[in-house]
């Protein structure tokens, strides 16, 4: 791409960076300095994120004609239609034939292709560093390598058709002080990096000897220091608070179906963040927390590795939202599990969970409790020949859903779970431009979501491979 200089001497320092190229995904390759600086510590994160920028093009108003409308709330398609754009809104959506372009529009020809709402994954740990020679090889990673870690994992999200994440939790394991996703969230949104709309759960509260907790270290524990730990993130803008209430697959030693936090516990912390209007997701894998944790007004169960009939029946009474991840413990993703060197410790039990895990997802199905879509891998890591959210969308069809009903979880389904479907989630007038074309119908074939060719978000078209 040749040599983009960037001059920092805006932010007080006399410094002008190249980024000389990029990997084909997006990620900065290589950077060339003119002089060492001294950047102030307050500068360094925005500065790391201001250099992943990506190129998109901002059309004021664009017309994408000829690509067939799924509307994922009603089922229905519009063949051969038109889609104005305003901006990064969506002004209108109707049938070729009765379309009237505006004057000065430009047009983006997607015949032959079917439009979806832009996808969105509902377990993202942007900063995850999992046990084993992953976690060694960024034990010394500063906060400005995270950043710039994070940002380039963004934009590969995107460009994988995923617009909208949400975070559970900035990193893994949790760290303090953090907020990373945080700050690249609002970057995003100011177009200083390029990147899905991030929902943040700021950092994941943990109690000593909990699932994520270090050992030998005093976290959070008892319901006033919860509270306050809630608060925290809520202050620091998360607008949704993670806690760990069961043991886990990525803590060795303990059942990972233990119920861990008490009940007064996960109590204190659903009260604190629905006072502040957030909302609260649960790592579970025991049917036990997750009874308490629904019956307290939890939002979301992450996982459900154990979840059995009686529970799943309580979170469908309730509303409560099931998050599965299914496709980290599936042994299509085992290679991804050897490349980054995990532990057999890790392994086996990945390997413990997988069958229980399948046969909760099938019975969460079969009860009708509400699913959104996530992955706990990046949204766009490749899995068993495509990446995890459309190989997570695959595993809920084979579990009992209809095509339809996986696309459903992938979009629609998540921004009512986010209370964001009046503007996400779906393809209309008044919604986000936020718009994925594939080369099939994924209401008839779910894999549909393996062969991506366009992606915009909020207007702009990030990535463009239409004929």
């Amino acid at each position: 791409m040749g040599r983009k200089p960037f001059d920092a001497r805006g932010i007080g320092a006399p410094l002008l960076i190249y980024c000389t190229d990029f990997l084909p995904t997006g990620g900065v390759a290589i950077f060339r300095y003119a002089h060492k600086p001294a950047i102030p510590r307050q500068y360094l994160l925005s500065l790391m994120l201001l250099l992943v920028v990506g190129e998109a093009r901002a059309l004021d108003r664009l017309a994408i004609v000829g690509g067939h409308v799924v509307d994922v709330v009603r089922g229905e398609i519009t063949r051969d239609a038109v889609v104005v754009v305003q901006g990064d809104r969506i002004v209108s959506v109707e049938s070729g034939a009765q379309a009237v372009l505006p004057d000065d529009v430009e047009i983006l020809d997607a015949t032959g292709t079917w439009l979806i709402p832009g996808l969105m994954n509902m377990h993202v740990h942007l900063g995850l560093k999992l046990p084993g020679k992953m976690s060694a090889e960024l034990a010394n990673e500063t906060e400005a390598e995270l950043a710039l870690r994070m940002a380039a994992y963004a934009r590969e999200i995107l460009h994988a058709g995923v617009t909208t994440i949400r975070s559970p939790g900035n990193s893994w394991p949790p760290r303090a002080p953090g907020h990373e996703d945080l700050a690249l969230s609002k970057a995003i949104a100011a177009g200083q990096a390029v990147g899905p709309r991030i929902f943040s759960a700021g950092e994941a509260l943990v109690i000593t000897g909990g699932h994520g907790s270090v050992a030998g270290q005093t976290h959070n524990d008892g319901p006033w220091e919860l509270t306050r730990a809630a608060r925290r993130e809520i202050s620091a803008g998360a607008s949704w608070v993670k806690i760990m209430i069961s043991g886990g697959v990525a803590t060795e030693g303990g059942s990972i179906a233990e119920a861990l936090m008490t009940p007064d516990e996960i109590r204190a912390v659903v009260d604190a963040a629905h006072r502040f209007g957030a909302r609260v997701a649960a790592h579970s894998g025991s049917p036990g927390a997750t009874r308490i944790a629904v019956d307290a007004g939890v939002d979301s169960i992450e996982h459900g590795y154990f979840l059995d009939r009686p529970v799943l029946r309580a979170m469908r009474r309730n509303g409560t939202w099931l998050v599965p991840t299914i496709v980290v413990s599936q042994p299509g993703t085992r290679p991804f599990f050897e490349k980054i060197g995990s532990p057999d410790w890790y392994l086996e039990r990945l390997e413990s969970v997988g069958r229980q895990h399948w046969e909760a997802l099938e019975t969460a199905i079969a009860e009708g409790v509400n699913i959104a879509l996530g992955t706990d891998q990046l949204p766009s890591e490749p899995n068993d020949g495509t990446t995890a959210t459309a190989r997570e969308a695959q595993y809920y069809v084979a579990a009992g859903m209809t095509p339809l009903q996986a696309l459903q979880s992938a979009t629609i389904e998540p921004a009512r779970m986010l209370g964001a479907d009046a503007e996400l989630g779906s393809i209309g007038p008044g919604k986000y431009a936020d718009i994925v074309a594939v080369a099939a119908d994924p209401t008839a074939d779910i894999k549909a979501l393996r062969d991506i060719r366009l992606v915009v978000k909020g207007g702009h078209v990030f990535r463009s491979e239409l004929d």
